[in-house]
């Protein structure tokens, strides 16, 4: 049998949610013989700071910064984000992309170097109906005629579009451990925060999530028709809480990614 090759997996969340939300994909991987690190971005998960003490994209992504410096110039890991982590990754990648050997991203927003990553925000709401978002609750610290500044996940929400594929106490746990997040979609929108020598340099694989009823299908082939990856994977009925629902399928899969990086 083929040795397995260790590999050092980074794993970044989404909007609202931690590192908690890895715990069965962790277990996976580790017992695979891989190394995993699950961070808790600034303000999430059992991070310290409060939302209100966040004032920029930079501080938010400041674990996943200093982690990146903390690892030796030797070492290449495999950056993994979800959701609104596409965004996180995206930054980490243009900051350091000697130290990545892969990014991958799970039904997130994988921007190009030529727009402003706040494009796909925006784009993402201009597709979405405020009904549809049930009972989330905004809060707009620039007005009611500028774009909501944060947001925290309703219940009913969570049950019917976020949580589906998964099992009921999945569900109960997420309702404990969420957080507000931000959009930054102001920090976001500046000229320039990618450029094709550094995030273009980083090889890209996007994992489209099936009946996902938050990014819907659609808008993630939208994010890979914009900025075309190396690779498109696909993992079949899992919603969009991929790493609860299908655990093992997506562990399998990102082992394949790294395991054909290394071809």
């Amino acid at each position: 049998m083929e040795k397995v090759l260790k590999k050092h997996f980074i794993l970044v969340h989404g909007f609202c949610l931690g590192a908690w939300c890895w715990y069965k994909l962790i277990t996976l991987l580790e017992k695979s013989g891989h190394k995993v690190t699950a961070l808790d971005l600034s303000a999430c998960g059992i991070n310290m700071k409060q939302l209100k003490e966040i004032g920029s994209i930079s501080d938010y992504v400041q674990p996943l910064m200093d982690f990146m410096v903390s690892l030796p110039n030797d070492e290449k890991v495999i950056l993994v984000g979800h959701s609104y982590g596409g965004l996180c990754i995206s930054l980490a990648m243009e900051a350091f992309p000697q130290k990545i050997s892969a990014a991958i991203f799970i039904s997130a927003y994988m921007p190009n170097h030529i727009d402003p990553p706040a494009f796909l925000i925006q784009e993402y709401f201009r597709r979405t109906s405020m009904e549809s978002l049930m009972d989330c609750q905004f809060t707009f610290d620039k007005g009611m005629e500028n774009k909501p500044t944060s947001s925290i996940f309703g219940s009913h929400f969570m049950q019917a579009n976020l949580y589906t594929h998964c099992q009921a106490e999945d569900l109960e746990l997420a309702k404990i451990l969420i957080r507000p997040g931000k959009f930054f979609t102001e920090d976001m929108s500046k000229e320039g925060l990618l450029t094709q020598e550094k995030y273009g340099s980083v090889r890209r694989v996007y994992v489209v999530c099936q009946d996902d009823l938050v990014m819907e299908e659609e808008f993630q082939i939208y994010n890979i028709q914009k900025s075309p990856p190396d690779q498109v994977k696909l993992i079949a009925k899992s919603g969009h809480m991929v790493m609860i629902s299908q655990a093992q399928k997506l562990s399998l899969c990102l082992q394949e990614i790294a395991s054909n990086n290394d071809h």
